[in-house]
Parts: C-alpha cells; sequence; structure tokens
C-alpha cells in the first residue's frame, strides 16, 4: 500500500547521507593526510548539497556551506576552483550516486522490473514527508533551475535522466523474455514515461504543497505497472 509517511525525516536530505562512505575514511587508501583531505571534500558536497537543495544553486551560499562545515575558504578552492565546479559535483557525486543506488542499480539485476519499480516506490512512499514535498526533487528542482541557462548542469542532469530510462527500458526486455512483462509493451518509452511520470507527480506535488497528491499519484502508478503483467 502506497501510505503517508509518518517519518519526521527527509527522504531526499537523508539518502544521500546513506552514502556518505564514498568519503569516508574508513575507505580511503593512502595516509592520514589524504585521508583528512578526501573527509573535508566530502563534508563540503553535502553541505552544498543541503544548501543547493534549500535555496537551489542561484541562491546558495558558499559562506552558508563553509559555516556548516567549519572549513576555510582556503580548503573549499583547494577542492573546488569555484561555485560552478561544487555544483557540477553535487550532481555528479550526490545526487547522481543517489539516484543510482536507489533506482538504476537494482534494476541491473531484476528480469521482473514491474515488482521492483513498485516496491521501490512503496519504500520511497513510506519515507516521504512534508519537507520533501515542500523542497521537491533534488534532481528535478536543477533541472528546471539550471538545464536553461548553463550547458554543465544540462549535460550532466541529461546524463543522469537517460541511464535511469535506459535501465528501465534494459529491465523491461529482460523481463519480457523471462515473461514477467507483456510482450507487446514498448521498453523504451516505458522508461521515459515513468521517469517522466515520477518527475511530475514529484512537481505537481511541490507545486501544490500536497503529499496526499504525491501519495495518490505513487499508488495510480504501482496500478497502472501491474497492468503490464502477462494475462
Amino acid at each position: 500500500m502506497y501510505k503517508v509517511a509518518m517519518s519526521q525525516s527527509s527522504y531526499f536530505s537523508d539518502k544521500p547521507k546513506q552514502w556518505w562512505h564514498i568519503w569516508s575514511c574508513e575507505h580511503c587508501n593512502g595516509s592520514s593526510m589524504l585521508d583528512k583531505s578526501s573527509e573535508t571534500r566530502g563534508k563540503i558536497l553535502m553541505a552544498a548539497f543541503d544548501e543547493i537543495y534549500h535555496r537551489g544553486f542561484q541562491a546558495a551560499s558558499l559562506s552558508n556551506i563553509l559555516k556548516n562545515t567549519e572549513t576555510t575558504k582556503g580548503a573549499l578552492y583547494h577542492h573546488f576552483k569555484n561555485k560552478l565546479e561544487l555544483g557540477y559535483a553535487v550532481v555528479d557525486e550526490v545526487i547522481y550516486t543517489t539516484i543510482k543506488a536507489n533506482w538504476i542499480d537494482p534494476l541491473k539485476e531484476t528480469d521482473d522490473p514491474i515488482t521492483v519499480i513498485q516496491e521501490i516506490l512503496m519504500q520511497s512512499g513510506d519515507q516521504m514527508t512534508e519537507e520533501d514535498v515542500r523542497l521537491g526533487c533534488p534532481l528535478n528542482n536543477l533541472a528546471q533551475e539550471m538545464t536553461p541557462i548553463d550547458e554543465g548542469f544540462k549535460q550532466r542532469i541529461t546524463a543522469v535522466y537517460k541511464e535511469w530510462q535506459l535501465a528501465i527500458e534494459e529491465a523491461c526486455e529482460r523481463g519480457k523474455t523471462a515473461g514477467n512483462l507483456r510482450t507487446d509493451a514498448d521498453s523504451k518509452q516505458l522508461g521515459v514515461l515513468f521517469v517522466a511520470t515520477l518527475e511530475g507527480c514529484l512537481g505537481l506535488a511541490k507545486s501544490s504543497q500536497s503529499l496526499e497528491t504525491l501519495m495518490i499519484c505513487g499508488q495510480g502508478l504501482v496500478e497502472q505497472l501491474e497492468l503490464l503483467r502477462p494475462l
């Protein structure tokens, strides 16, 4: 059942933090100095993600990022030559990594995409909060704000969407072969349609500031996916 979550945490804010191990010193190789540098870079990235998510890229403040990480301006510019490069890294290393772990990788391992997508939808629905609705999807926010005005953001965000769509398309083809998906289903169309619909649901919920709207849309997606199973 796609239901309203009671958790006070934020799905979109908390998910990237689950992948902190990317920058954790437990996984660093080399000297302790390199470990500390890697940890500092990771803290800056996570703080930048939070700042951009809450304010948007153009309004994001480097001063706030430095304050929240207790690092110096020199340390920031040691790792990122400017704000734009930091924004690109947020897309490449925080947002993309989170989508890959939660959406793309599970689809690469299955020949039953309907069940996998439904499970992800229901699990994420259980974790969605009013805060998520208020702020929206981080990737969609940047797509709306930055792809019309910056080629670097456009290329990166487009690549994330394409990889996500392709993962669905390839899983659907495997699903057909395994007998878990209707053979008349257009796999490429399904990939594009699902990603566009889900992001549209998140955008609609944000514009109306309605968690209920998001839950209704999620339930609709779950039910529509069920219709793609073989009779």
